[in-house]
C-alpha cells in the first residue's frame, strides 16, 4: 500500500510553475559542462533524518505525523519503512540514499540479534535497489547513540567498546559492499574528549589511527572498493572532536599515512560551527586532492548548534558549485541531503517540500555558477591580482630558484616592493550578484 498515494512522480516544469510538487531549475538530463544536473549532483536522501527524525527536540515530544510507523521497534516495522523510503525517492527522482546502520533496522540485546536484524532489512533494501534502480551514496555505523560509546568508540578508554565498534564496522562494511554502495563514512560523534584532564589524547588518536587501519585492510580483504569518507565537525556532542575542521583531518589523514583511502565528507553546519565556510571547508580540501562527497545543509547562525536544515540559500549553492566544479565534481561522493524538517512541518508532504527546495537551489547554484565560469571576468581578476608570479622574480620563487640570501639581494637592489592592487572585494560582490 503506497504512503504517499497523492503525490505523483515529481517532475521539472521550469521557472514558470506555480507548482509546489514541480522542480523549477532542477532538470536531471540539462547538461551544464558537458554533465548532466543528474551527474553533477548525485542527490542522495538521508535515511535517518527524513525516516526516522521524530521532531523531537530537548524542550518537547515528538510531533512528526507518519502513518507508515506501527509504534514499535520490530524488524518487521523497519521493513515496511524501507519500502516506504524507496517509494518517498523514488518519486522525488534523487538516484542516490544513505544510511547508519541502526537508522534502517533495530539494535538488539547483543550484537548477534543486531546482525540478524540488519540482515533482514537489508534483504528488502537490496529489493527495493533492484525495483527502483535506486543505489546506496554511502553506509556508515552509528557508534554515537547507545551508552556503550559515551566515552568514544575508536577513541574509546574501553578496550571492549573499541571491538564491538570495529565488529559494528565489519558488519556495515560488508552490508555496504552488498548493497553496492560507493563509500563508506566516519563520522566521530563522540571521538573527541570533554575534559584533557581525564584524555591520554596521543593514546586516542593512535588508536583511532590504528582503528582506520583495520577498516581498511578488511574492505581490501572483502574486496569493498569503494572511498573511505571522514566527515569533519568541531563540537557537539562532544566539546572537541578529532575530526574538527578539513585541517584537522587531513594532517590526521596525513600523520598516520590514510591518504591513499580516505577523503573528506564537507557538511556546511559543520563548516560554520568550525568557524569557518563552506566554500573555505571545500576549496581546502579540494586543493589537497581530498574533496570527496558533500552534505547539503544550512545553518542557522544566530544558533548555536548544528541546526541541519535544508539548503535554500542560492548564493551558498552557488558558492559550493563553482568550488566543486573547480575540483572536477564530486563523484564518486554525492551531494548528500543530511537535513531535516523543521519541527514544525510535521505533515509527510513537507517532506517533498523540502528536497524538491534543496534540489532546485542546488540546480540554480550550479547553472549560475557554470555562468560565472563561462564569462571569465572573475578568473580574470584573480588572475591579475596574482600576475606578479607569473613572470619575473614571481615566476623564478615557484621555480625554485631563490632563497632568503638571494631575495635579499633582490631586494636591496630593488630598494623596495612594486605597489600592492585592490583586492577589489566590492567590485566581486557586485559582479557575482549580477549573475543572481
Amino acid at each position: 500500500m503506497a504512503a504517499f498515494p497523492e503525490i505523483e512522480k515529481i517532475r521539472y516544469e521550469g521557472p514558470e510553475s506555480k507548482n509546489p510538487l514541480a522542480f523549477k531549475w532542477y532538470n536531471e538530463d540539462e547538461v551544464v559542462e558537458g554533465l548532466t544536473m543528474k551527474d553533477h549532483m548525485r542527490f542522495s536522501v538521508v535515511y535517518w533524518h527524513t525516516f526516522r527524525g521524530n521532531g523531537s527536540d530537548p524542550f518537547g515530544a515528538p510531533t512528526m505525523v507518519r502513518p507508515w510507523e506501527d509504534g514499535t521497534d520490530s524488524v518487521e516495522n523497519a521493513q515496511n519503512r524501507a519500502r516506504v523510503a524507496f517509494e518517498f525517492i523514488e518519486k522525488l527522482g534523487a538516484p542516490y540514499y544513505a544510511f547508519h546502520d541502526r537508522d534502517v533496522a533495530p539494535e538488539g540485546a547483543t550484537l548477534a540479534e543486531s546482525n540478524r536484524n540488519f540482515d533482514a532489512v537489508v534483504q528488502v533494501l537490496k529489493e527495493e535497489q533492484e525495483r527502483t534502480g535506486i543505489k546506496l551514496l554511502w553506509g556508515t555505523a552509528n557508534m554515537f547513540s547507545n551508552p556503550r560509546f559515551m566515552h568514544g568508540a575508536s577513541t574509546t578508554c574501553n578496550a571492549d567498546v573499541y571491538a564491538y565498534a570495529a565488529a559494528q564496522v565489519k558488519k556495515c562494511l560488508e552490508v555496504t559492499k552488498e548493497l553496492g554502495g560507493e563509500n563508506y563514512v566516519f563520522w566521530g560523534g563522540r571521538e573527541g574528549y570533554q575534559n584533557l584532564f581525564n584524555t591520554d589524547l596521543k593514546r586516542e588518536i593512535d588508536n583511532l589511527g590504528r582503528f582506520f587501519h583495520m577498516a581498511v585492510d578488511y574492505a581490501d580483504k572483502i574486496g569493498f572498493k569503494g572511498t573511505f569518507l571522514i566527515e569533519p565537525k568541531p563540537k557537539e556532542p562532544t566539546k572537541h572532536q578529532y575530526d574538527s575542521d578539513a585541517a584537522a583531518c587531513i594532517n590526521f589523514l596525513r600523520a598516520y599515512e590514510l591518504t591513499d583511502r580516505f577523503k573528506l565528507n564537507i557538511e556546511t553546519n559543520h563548516a560554520t560551527l568550525a568557524g569557518h565556510t563552506m566554500m573555505h571547508e571545500l576549496d581546502y580540501a579540494g586543493m589537497q586532492h581530498l574533496l570527496g562527497s558533500i552534505d547539503a545543509n544550512t545553518g542557522d547562525l544566530l544558533l548555536g548548534w548544528d541546526t541541519d536544515q535544508f539548503p535554500t540559500n542560492v548564493y551558498l549553492t552557488t558558492e559550493i558549485m563553482l568550488t566543486l566544479l573547480k575540483y572536477g565534481g564530486v563523484a564518486p561522493g554525492g551531494v548528500n541531503f543530511d537535513a531535516k524538517v523543521r519541527r514544525e512541518s510535521f505533515e509527510p508532504i513537507d517532506l517533498f517540500h523540502a528536497h524538491i527546495g534543496g534540489m532546485d537551489a542546488f540546480a540554480r547554484g550550479l547553472k549560475i555558477a557554470a555562468a560565472i565560469r563561462a564569462d571569465g571576468a572573475l578568473a580574470d581578476i584573480v588572475k591579475d591580482r596574482y600576475e606578479s608570479w607569473d613572470t619575473g622574480i614571481g615566476a623564478e620563487i615557484e621555480s625554485g630558484n631563490h632563497n632568503f640570501e638571494s631575495l635579499e639581494s633582490y631586494m636591496l637592489e630593488k630598494g623596495e616592493a612594486s605597489p600592492n592592487k585592490s583586492g577589489r572585494q566590492e567590485l566581486i560582490e557586485n559582479l557575482i550578484n549580477t549573475y543572481l
